[in-house]
């Protein structure tokens, strides 16, 4: 099919959802104007509210009641301020309507958003066209500006933000980027206080958080260490941990890097998580890596084993303001035996 066919096509499916949106959106336009701070009324629930991005800003006029989220962990904030998706974005795991059993009490009788999928060439645009949003959410996502301008036809579409790499804003600013859009600027900023008050409490209880370096690792494609701008990253420095020096240099502007075998070194700290597909062959495979299994994070025992794919390997990688919390009381345990030193002291097996 040719590249012009494929664009007449898509305009006359965008033409025709575009119809009905005129009598049911609630949101307003988007401005790309050069505005670089976040606006809004006297207080929660004060429209409009314009919200900047990587690609300008976006106004949103009104509350809005149709939701879509193709930014891949936003329908947590979403949930968390009392609204559900009509549409969100798969990822990971298989959870109905992309809902983790971390935030699946927040969907209460609600109908389950429909998923949708990036097939690796951008959001499935006609999809979430047909679901008639009045806004669409991409704060934790990496959107093209081609990708934005054809969204922005459907709805207004808050981007990813512009100081930080691509799926690396923090987990609170997207909550508060939410919860502005959502005219629930107060709530946010609650929801981000008590989050941050398990931080607090945790490195309370482990002072010893804060003179100890770690790193969060795969195995899954070579040795991928994650940089300073990934969320699972950011959870360990939340925690009071240090990342190892020199990790900036490897990762770039990425939000992380396969390292070359003389930088191996990286991953010799007092804690290092690794999140695998199987922990026991993930583990076996890397102590027999003589670059790696002659390190003293690994003669020490200063390992901790995640399956990838599991509920808290899911919560590993979401790091949202509903996933944390559930993440934090499995984690914790396992990074205060490892970051010991002592052999004897075995990490435990993760919380169910």
């Amino acid at each position: 099919m040719s590249g012009s066919l494929k664009g007449t096509r898509l305009a006359a499916a965008l033409a025709t959802v575009l119809t009905l949106l005129v009598a049911t959106a609630a949101c307003g336009s988007d401005d790309d104007s050069s505005d670089t701070s976040a606006k809004s009324g006297s207080g929660d629930g004060a429209f409009p509210v314009t919200l900047p991005h990587k690609y300008g800003s976006t106004t949103v006029k009104s509350e809005p009641k149709r939701i879509v989220t193709v930014g891949l962990t936003d329908q947590d904030s979403v949930l968390a301020l009392g609204k559900v998706p009509v549409g969100t974005t798969k990822w990971l795991g298989d959870y109905k309507g992309n809902i983790g059993p971390w935030a699946s009490d927040k969907l209460g009788k609600a109908k389950a958003p429909t998923v949708l999928k990036d097939t690796g060439t951008g959001p499935q645009t006609e999809k979430i066209a047909a679901l008639r949003p009045d806004l669409i959410l991409a704060v934790y996502g990496g959107l093209t500006k081609s990708q934005y301008q054809t969204l922005s036809k459907v709805a207004p579409v808050v981007a990813q933000p512009k100081k930080y790499n691509d799926f690396g804003v923090p987990w609170q600013e997207q909550t508060e980027i939410i919860g502005k859009a959502l005219g629930q600027e107060g709530k946010a900023k609650k929801l981000v206080g008590d989050v941050e008050g398990d931080f607090k409490e945790a490195t309370a209880k482990h002072p010893e958080f804060s003179t100890s370096h770690a790193v969060m690792a795969t195995p899954s494609d070579g040795l991928f260490v994650f940089g300073d701008q990934d969320p699972r990253s950011r959870v360990l420095t939340g925690l009071g941990f240090k990342l190892p020096a020199g990790l900036d240099k490897v990762v770039g502007d990425e939000f992380g890097a396969n390292l070359s075998k003389e930088r191996t070194d990286l991953l010799d700290t007092d804690a290092v998580v690794w999140l695998t597909p199987d922990p026991d062959k993930g583990k076996a495979k890397l102590h027999k890596n003589p670059l790696y299994g002659d390190l003293k994070v690994v003669k020490q025992e200063r390992e901790v084993y995640i399956k990838e794919s599991s509920d808290y390997g899911n919560s590993v990688s979401f790091v949202t303001v509903l996933s944390l919390p559930y993440m934090l009381e499995r984690l914790v345990p396992q990074l205060a035996a490892a970051v010991d030193g002592k052999p004897a002291t075995k990490v435990p097996a993760a919380k169910s």
